[in-house]
Formats: C-alpha cells, structure tokens, sequence
C-alpha cells in the first residue's frame, strides 16, 4: 500500500510535538499557536492556516523565559 493514499493536499499543522500552555502567553510553546487554534485547526481553510503560519514567528518574543535555575542566577548576577 503506497503512502500516497495518507498524504493530504493541504496546510500541515506546525505542531513539532512540544506541547504546553505557556500560563501567561496562552501559547503552546512548541508551536505557538493558541488553544482556540489547536483545536479549530483541522476545520480552518487554507487561507486561515496559512495566516496562522505566517503569524506563528512573530510570537516568539511573547513567552516569556523561565527565571529559575542556575542560569537565571547567574543572569542576575547571583553566585
């Protein structure tokens, strides 16, 4: 059985598998999407998917980084 039966000609989701909620963003920190998008994604068209795609990089600044650990210490001055 060809794997051409599987393939779909239409926008993949973005979803790299990476999933959790940023708590202030509301964002899915691996794919950036929102949770009304996750969910509506296999009913949105073309042209909705693609200007999600296309929004997607410019959210990246919106979550914010984690503060704890060594690193974040050492960021601050600390140790």
């Amino acid at each position: 059985m060809s794997d051409e039966i599987w393939q779909r000609a239409e926008i993949a989701s973005p979803c790299i598998k990476i999933c959790l909620i940023h708590p202030d963003a509301g964002l899915c920190t691996g794919c950036l999407r929102s949770r009304d998008e996750i969910t509506m994604w296999s009913r949105y068209s073309d042209q909705e998917r693609a200007a999600i795609i296309a929004e997607l990089p410019t959210r990246q600044p919106r979550l914010s980084r984690r503060r704890g650990g060594r690193s974040g210490r050492l960021q601050r001055g600390g140790e």
